[in-house]
């Protein structure tokens, strides 16, 4: 039930967590999303019939994309604690939650952006080379006419990176899931915690209008 505490904490903490939750999603966002570029081009560039055709190197990629994918999230911070220590100092935080968000999402948005590439029409592609576009060219042009395509998957990357980062507060990572957490589920708050999944709710709302206009925009 609400309460005056209930109402008190929650004003307190909120604007903090959203602060710790916005950082660890732009941030791990940022560096998943180039990471997942990366990937996806070698993906789809270096396919049997790809641009640039390299049996081995593909099929290297599409395991460790595949057996990151694998990893539920919670199982993946616990794993990657050593790692995370290593590279932050720590395994607590937002800063610590980034690490497990970078390894999670970038496979999860390489294969997205995969998709996205592949959906270009092959027609584009065959009258960029009849016109002796070289592979770099193609490679460009296949980005442009993916855009629609990539901004939609990648609103639904950024919406999954929100849930992620949610679920780091389980294990320390900040934010609005460890607020729910400490603040609502351990404490037998219910109005912190259901707070916190209505904010999040807004925020994933939020973010997907923000990504179907823009799809609508560049389609036209």
């Amino acid at each position: 039930m609400m309460s005056d505490s209930s109402l008190k904490l929650l004003k307190m903490k909120i604007l903090p967590a959203l602060g710790d939750t916005f950082f660890m999603v732009s941030i791990s966002f940022i560096i998943a999303t180039f990471l997942g570029f990366v990937i996806a081009l070698i993906l789809v560039c270096c396919d049997e019939n790809g641009l640039y055709p390299s049996k081995y190197l593909h099929k290297i990629v599409s395991l460790i994309s595949n057996v990151l994918r694998s990893f539920p999230f919670t199982i993946l911070v616990v794993a990657l604690i050593p790692f995370t220590r290593t590279i932050i100092g720590t395994s607590i935080g937002k800063e610590a939650a980034i690490v497990p968000l970078v390894v999670a999402l970038t496979p999860f948005i390489g294969r997205l952006l995969e998709g996205s590439l592949k959906e270009v029409d092959p027609s584009i592609v065959q009258a960029a080379t009849s016109f002796c576009a070289n592979r770099r060219q193609i490679i460009r042009i296949m980005l442009i006419e993916a855009v629609p395509s990539i901004l939609l998957n990648l609103t639904t990357a950024i919406i999954n990176t929100i849930g992620l980062s949610a679920m780091a507060g389980v294990v320390g990572g900040g934010g609005l899931g460890s607020i729910a957490i400490i603040y609502g589920y351990q404490s037998f708050n219910d109005f912190v915690m259901y707070s916190i999944v209505v904010i999040l709710i807004v925020l994933v709302q939020f973010v997907q209008g923000i990504g179907t206009g823009l799809y609508k925009k560049t389609n036209q």
